[in-house]
């Protein structure tokens, strides 16, 4: 009865990418659980955090979207991750005494709070759930290396059609619907991460939906031509 309440509560703040696939015994899930700390929903517009705030806690968005970005000495704001359902961010503020990016809620957003010291203490008694929190962490070095050359090389309609199939098969290894689905976040903060202007984001969209490759109503997306977007990737 024990185990069972304590897998769904997992599942139901996203954490089954953490612990359960990785077999951990339920003892070492009844103690993970005890450190995960669920506060109230993040409203849209809220920060988790800033940059200069103390590193203190490693995520999971449960339900919501969160954005994380930089603001240079200009006051000009550069987007560096989106974060979906099943996600876990806030890796890049391990070893520093504080938070070098700003978190933000993209929509209402429930988070798991996994406190950075007492999760330390539960890797060193279980070393799978060390191991796959590595693992989290070279996905997203993978990522950032991917986007880098997304932004470099690419045409704009590559990076969009790139950025979308991206989002849809984060969406699928959540077992989240990814031909039809909700873009939590802005034209301009798709622009932002993409590098490319707003106007632009907005041309390629109207361009994709006449050609039918996707059909578009406001942040509603659905892909119509999965194969088309993928050879846009891909010229």
């Amino acid at each position: 009865m024990i185990k069972a309440k304590i897998e769904t509560a997992c599942t139901e703040c996203a954490l089954s990418r953490l612990c359960l696939p990785v077999a951990l015994s339920t003892e070492d899930v009844e103690s993970l659980e005890e450190i995960i700390d669920r506060p109230k929903p993040l409203s849209r517009g809220d920060y988790l955090y800033q940059a200069g705030d103390a590193f203190e806690a490693l995520y999971v968005v449960r339900s919501g979207a969160v954005k994380t970005f930089t603001v240079d000495s200009g006051g000009t704001e550069q987007i560096t991750g989106f974060y979906l359902p099943g996600e876990l961010f806030g890796l890049t503020g391990i070893n520093k005494p504080a938070q070098n990016t700003t978190a933000q809620a993209l929509e209402r957003t429930n988070l798991c709070v996994l406190p950075y010291d007492d999760l330390d203490r539960l890797c060193s008694d279980v070393p799978s759930l060390a191991r796959q929190i590595m693992k989290v962490m070279s996905d997203e070095i993978r990522e950032d290396h991917a986007l880098l050359t997304l932004v470099s090389k690419k045409r704009a309609e590559a990076r969009l059609a790139t950025f979308l199939l991206s989002i849809a098969q984060r969406l699928k290894r959540r077992q989240l619907p990814d031909e039809s689905f909700q873009l939590s976040m802005s034209r301009s903060d798709i622009g932002n991460y993409l590098g490319l202007a707003e106007e632009t984001i907005s041309r390629m969209f109207t361009r994709f939906q006449e050609d039918g490759l996707l059909a578009v109503q406001r942040k509603q997306i659905d892909l119509i031509d999965r194969d088309g977007l993928q050879a846009v990737c891909d010229s």
